[in-house]
């Protein structure tokens, strides 16, 4: 298993990205292949190594003929067909170009985005990633920089508005410098590659690369750095994940704690809140092993409302578990078992059993509980 985590914090663009993939050992001929086959005119990438700030970096140049060639989302679509992470890096664009300009998807303009080299910066990157294998990528808060920047479409704001739309629901902060330091591509990549955000996770790494950007500012090194390795010791710690929802049919909850658990969380659970304006709403949290995270947060994200998470690692003391056996009534009920220190602090019957068993016997739920409860008692204090 394989883990990369990709240090942000000078921002991030498609050429920083190539660059850091080269520098971290990713063969150039992969990413040329790969842009191969999608350019529909001839695109050359070539790396070299530069200094940002201080540290010694790899550029990738991507060379193209002149073009004033402003593709559309269905033009990106069609060349980009059967490149699906590619695809779905375009289409987070395409989405986020829309929504701020007003207007569908599918008639979005790429402008210096659909450019043949934005085109192989998204493939070439998405190719890097690919030859790794990796299942986890974790992304540090992105810097967006700050000030202005100019555009086709005038002097804006930074972010600029299709990169905060972008990184909605992402981890980000302004800084440092006062210029724009991550592009449309680049929030889209990573906004579309990363499993998770937050700092550097437990690994053993094995190749560190940097990828510089054009500029070489003062007060910074502008460039983006990809950690590759192994997960180390306290990868499978545990996560808590958790988001509010006040727009959900309470009538879904349940359905939706259990697609969690079996997604792979170790526990799940609701607790009501009062958010802005008085609106009523739950907080869903979600405890899961890290290496199992990912597919817990893709279960959040399809069975709610949610738009965002967040997410920090827990400590957690657990006791030692045993799963034992009592009878009542002739029917069998599993008792649950906790010990400290060698000696059962606790034992419960699973009330599953305890249903059935009542069910089965024609008695109160309760009354069955009762007697497994006391028939349980007798194992505690007993020593391993």
């Amino acid at each position: 298993m394989r883990a990369l985590w990709v240090d942000a914090s000078a921002g991030a663009s498609g050429d920083m990205l190539l660059g850091a993939l080269v520098g971290a050992g990713v063969p150039l001929e992969v990413l040329q292949r790969a842009v191969d086959t999608v350019a529909p005119e001839p695109v050359t990438l070539r790396a070299e190594g530069v200094r940002r700030g201080g540290l010694a970096a790899t550029r990738v140049h991507v060379e193209v003929a002149e073009s004033h060639h402003h593709r559309t989302w269905r033009d990106i679509r069609a060349l980009l067909d059967g490149h699906d992470l590619a695809l779905r890096v375009f289409e987070r664009l395409a989405a986020a170009e829309g929504a701020v300009h007003g207007m569908p998807a599918d008639d979005v303009h790429f402008h210096e985005v659909g450019a043949l080299d934005a085109i192989a910066d998204v493939v070439g990157v998405c190719a890097g990633f690919e030859h790794f294998g990796a299942e986890t990528v974790t992304v540090s808060p992105v810097a967006v920089g700050s000030g202005t920047v100019r555009t086709e479409h005038g002097l804006l704001p930074v972010p600029p508005p299709a990169v905060a739309e972008l990184l909605r629901g992402v981890p980000s902060y302004a800084g440092p410098g006062t210029m724009e330091l991550c592009t449309p591509t680049g929030a889209a990549l990573l906004t579309t590659l990363a499993t998770a955000f937050g700092p550097q996770p437990p690994m053993t790494v094995d190749a560190i690369g940097v990828g510089a950007g054009g500029r070489d500012p003062e007060g910074h090194p502008n460039a983006l750095r990809l950690f590759v390795g192994e997960p180390g010791v306290g990868a499978g710690a545990p996560l808590l994940l958790e988001c509010n929802v006040d727009d959900l049919d309470p009538r879904v909850w349940p359905a939706v704690l259990a697609a969690l658990l079996e997604a792979g969380a170790s526990d799940a659970w609701l607790t009501p809140i009062l958010m802005k304006k008085g609106r009523p709403a739950h907080t869903l949290s979600a405890l899961v092993d890290s290496s199992r995270a990912p597919g817990v947060r893709s279960a959040i994200f399809r069975q709610t409302s949610t738009i965002g998470l967040r997410e920090q690692p827990v400590g957690k003391h657990a006791l030692e578990r045993q799963i034992v056996g009592v009878e009542v009534g002739g029917q069998p009920v599993a008792v649950k078992l906790a010990r400290h220190e060698g000696a059962v602090v606790n034992a419960q019957p699973e009330y599953d059993d305890v249903a059935r068993a009542a069910a089965a016997l024609g008695r109160p739920v309760a009354d069955v509980l009762a007697e497994a409860a006391a028939l349980a008692r007798a194992f505690l204090n007993v020593t391993a």
